[in-house]
């Protein structure tokens, strides 16, 4: 046994760690691109004539929406899940690589040309009228690259889980996220000055975002040798303990993906409780970060030059507190009760943001810390939290489904907020849309917690063994 474990790759404490960076970067990059326009709202609404977009709210909301249709509508994250467990981590890698450039590249094309007053007629899902062809052009590209950034996050979840099971999982899901958190914070904190020191150009922080995903992609090619070597030294360590024990052909196909298989996916409510969870905590942050810097600016009095600096908050802090979590998960466990604590967070900060008490920027920063807090306790114990609960074998379509869900409300939502906000710019209504989120995640966290107890899914265990 102990020489079987010397020649398995993932043992080695620097390769694994490596090959975390590796992959974590080219999730950063792409994470930079999902928010890079995030803080430009507040030039993309400005008129063509004062050198902006001169986009809606409602047309913004759509924009900010359209980075999961292509996964919600045609499917196409599901089925990226059933190519990852057949094809493997480093075809369907390149591959989501791939379309991430194809589609920034397509969004730069949209918000850089100068396509004049002209417009196109939608009428898709809760928008309909006329959206500006730079706003079309740009959801195209943007919709492109959220199928591909969500298919590589679902391959690099299963690429942590494949190095790290058995040794610090969830602190290396942790850091996965707090790196690609640290994309965000990039995004949300500079996209704006950027775009003032081009003149207004919304184009230029789009740019850049392009030529670091670039650099992202050439990352994940460079992990795919490691990946290999790694396949080498799992299949030179079974080749030895064949030497010693026989093991059947039935066992071996036991290992491999097989469709009929799903129905261990579907029929599992742990699963579905960790799906809704992730639906409901994400659609109540991200898209409350596409409007949260005009936010800033309408109900707290914070000047439009450092309004995406407090947003940015939220995802800078979980740059260590994410980690931090997930060290205490590998070694004390308490899974479920980290994702109960978060969701409780989410819902009063909400409630806090709907009442509008101490219409402050001092205050604005406190409200986004504890958010930042929040949003580093329940992904660093709910993606650690599946593996627990699928076999290797499905887990990335286990992954891809909890995506797909996810994506739902990363599309439906920002398009709903565009439109309250539109007819109530207090932020009322919209804060309360997101209250509401947080006390439905409370509920799935504690129905986890029962449902925990009662299939032994070991939730609050340790994953250090």
């Amino acid at each position: 046994m102990v020489e079987k474990l010397q020649q398995i790759l993932s043992d080695s404490k620097g390769a694994r760690w490596t090959a975390l960076f590796i992959v974590a970067f080219t999730m950063m990059m792409g994470y930079f691109i999902t928010d890079v326009m995030s803080p430009l709202e507040v030039l993309l609404t400005k008129p063509l004539a004062a050198g902006g977009l001169g986009w809606s709210s409602d047309d913004y909301g759509f924009f900010s929406g359209s980075y999961g249709l292509i996964n919600v509508f045609l499917l196409m994250l599901f089925f990226g899940g059933i190519i990852l467990d057949k094809m493997g981590i480093r075809f369907t890698g390149v591959l989501a690589c791939a379309l991430m450039v194809i589609g920034v590249c397509i969004k730069y094309f949209g918000v850089s040309h100068d396509f004049g007053g002209d417009s196109i007629y939608l009428n898709i899902i809760i928008f309909k009228g006329n959206l500006p062809l730079s706003a079309a052009i740009a959801s195209l590209g943007f919709s492109i690259f959220g199928m591909g950034c969500e298919i590589c996050g679902i391959t690099v979840s299963k690429i942590i889980t494949k190095w790290f099971t058995g040794h610090e999982l969830a602190l290396a899901m942790g850091i996965q996220v707090a790196l690609a958190r640290l994309g965000t914070a990039a995004a949300m904190m500079c996209s704006l000055p950027i775009a003032k020191a081009f003149g207004g150009k919304v184009g230029a922080p789009v740019l850049l975002g392009t030529v670091l995903l670039i650099i992202g992609f050439l990352a994940f090619i460079v992990y795919t040798v490691m990946d290999k070597k790694l396949d080498r030294s799992i299949a030179e360590a079974k080749g030895e303990s064949e030497k010693h024990v026989e093991e059947s052909t039935e066992s071996d196909d036991d290992e491999k993906f097989h469709f009929s298989d799903l129905k261990l996916i579907f029929s599992n409510p742990g699963f579905w409780c960790i799906c809704l969870l992730c639906l409901l905590f994400y659609s109540g942050v991200f898209p409350f970060l596409k409007f949260a810097t005009k936010l800033m600016i309408a109900n707290y009095n914070v000047p439009e030059s450092v309004a995406g600096i407090i947003p940015g908050l939220i995802p800078f802090g979980t740059i260590l507190l994410t980690p931090l979590f997930g060290t205490l998960y590998d070694k004390i466990g308490k899974g479920a009760t980290l994702m109960l604590i978060g969701s409780a967070m989410l819902a009063a900060i909400h409630f806090i943001f709907a009442i509008h008490i101490l219409p402050y920027g001092w205050f604005a920063v406190i409200i986004m810390i504890l958010l930042g807090v929040a949003f580093s306790l329940v992904p660093s114990a709910m993606w650690p939290s599946v593996p627990k609960i699928i076999p290797m074998k499905l887990l990335g379509s286990a992954y891809a489904i909890i995506f797909y869900i996810q994506n739902i409300g990363l599309s439906l939502v920002p398009m709903l907020i565009g439109k309250l906000n539109g007819a109530d710019p207090t932020y009322k209504t919209s804060m309360s849309v997101f209250c509401s989120f947080g006390v439905c995640a409370v509920v799935l966290s504690l129905l986890l917690l029962v449902i925990d107890k009662k299939k032994n899914y070991g939730l609050q265990e340790p994953n250090i063994k």
